[in-house]
């Protein structure tokens, strides 16, 4: 067991560092990849309140709607394919469906449409799907991925019909839907049907004193090992101490040494579901920010997705009990250099041993099942 394991095992984050002077640099396709954001978070070291322009670019995340009880054949509305999906920017995802319990939906403004199913509910639907990664630890779960730009799947095609009966004479599926499109005009006529509400992400802001910082942090990716790293902003961000003595058995997390002490430091968070746009107009801000500071050479930026959607980065199925959580951190500086660090919870089925896949699944489902316990 020992060889093939270590050939074929890989970690699941990725570190890269590269400038915003740079024209070759990814960020903006990497960040527009994460569609489906539900938590930013910023961390300010040596700041106590922030500045006006920052502020107005955290109280200006684009605004959502959640529909109750929305069949989803209503997905192939004509009018809403044509004003809406062919358009581009539109997201949506089933809201508070479990994906190791329940069937789950997402639209991404690529214009696919993907849906995680049980047995029953694909085999009621009749069109064409895969396997998901959680069948061999839930029951059986498969993964429909349709999209709707596809000349087969235009109002009249043969798809289209096929999809359409399916969901409106078989599978009868409803569910409580969070979607937004820039605008949101054209989101007026599907919204008229049906119980809707609008809302706006949710900020806030903590102050921190007296928080211990890593004191040798700089663009170069081995300044700091970055899974430390990420495990004491991870502890920041949920307000778990890392002044541990060494007779404590509550936590282990660290920050990484050497460390200083910043005097005051703020953290702040937005909620909702977060636009990729809206994310980098407030990185274009903290660029700003670092510019004009004179005590804070960095700050770091968190962009958490949603553990149940069925997608994670692009239309890779995310693979919540395979891998962890999707979310990535960018870590800016004064120079203008970034350092980029993704975690990528999707994994080809198949790809380990068996064996190791299913001890490294095994504790990722449990993690999700205490993590559903702790938050009911």
């Amino acid at each position: 067991m020992s060889a093939e394991p270590q050939r074929t095992l890989r970690s699941l984050l990725v570190s890269e560092r590269s400038s915003f002077l740079d024209d070759k640099n990814r960020l903006s396709a990497q960040v527009q990849q994460h569609h489906l954001n539900y938590k930013v978070s910023v961390l300010l070291p040596e700041c106590s309140s922030a500045p006006s322009h920052l502020e107005a670019a955290l109280n200006s995340f684009s605004t959502f709607y959640l529909i109750r009880k929305l069949p989803l054949y209503e997905l192939l509305d004509k009018h809403f394919l044509e004003t809406a999906v062919y358009q581009g920017s539109v997201y949506g995802l089933s809201y508070r469906s479990r994906i190791d319990q329940e069937n789950c939906v997402c639209l991404t403004p690529n214009g696919r449409l993907s849906l995680s199913l049980d047995k029953d509910s694909y085999e009621l639907l009749g069109f064409e799907g895969k396997p998901s990664c959680l069948t061999v630890y839930v029951s059986v779960s498969l993964l429909v991925s349709v999209d709707l730009t596809d000349s087969c799947m235009a109002p009249g095609g043969r798809g289209y019909q096929r999809l359409l009966k399916g969901l409106t004479s078989r599978l009868r599926l409803q569910v409580d839907f969070l979607l937004s499109h820039p605008g949101g005009g054209a989101l007026q006529s599907l919204l008229s049907r049906y119980d809707w509400s609008e809302h706006s992400p949710e900020v806030s802001v903590r102050s921190l004193s007296h928080l211990s910082c890593p004191a040798l942090l700089t663009s170069d990716l081995q300044s700091c090992d970055p899974h430390s790293l990420l495990e004491w902003l991870g502890a920041v961000d949920a307000d778990v101490s890392c002044e541990n003595s060494s007779s404590s058995f509550l936590s282990t997390l660290v920050c990484p040494e050497p460390s200083r002490t910043a005097s005051q430091s703020l953290s702040v968070t937005v909620c909702g579901l977060l636009l990729p746009k809206d994310v980098l107009r407030l990185v274009q801000e903290l660029r700003c920010y670092l510019e004009q500071s004179l005590q804070v050479s960095w700050v770091a930026l968190t962009v958490h997705g949603f553990t149940d959607s069925p997608v994670s980065w692009g239309d890779s199925e995310h693979g919540v009990v395979t891998g962890g959580e999707n979310f990535y951190t960018l870590l800016l500086f004064q120079d203008q250099t970034y350092q980029l660090h993704l975690r990528n919870s999707q994994r080809p089925c198949g790809g380990l041993d068996p064996r190791v896949e299913t001890v490294t699944s095994l504790m990722s489902f449990l993690m999700l099942r205490f993590k559903r316990l702790f938050s009911s």
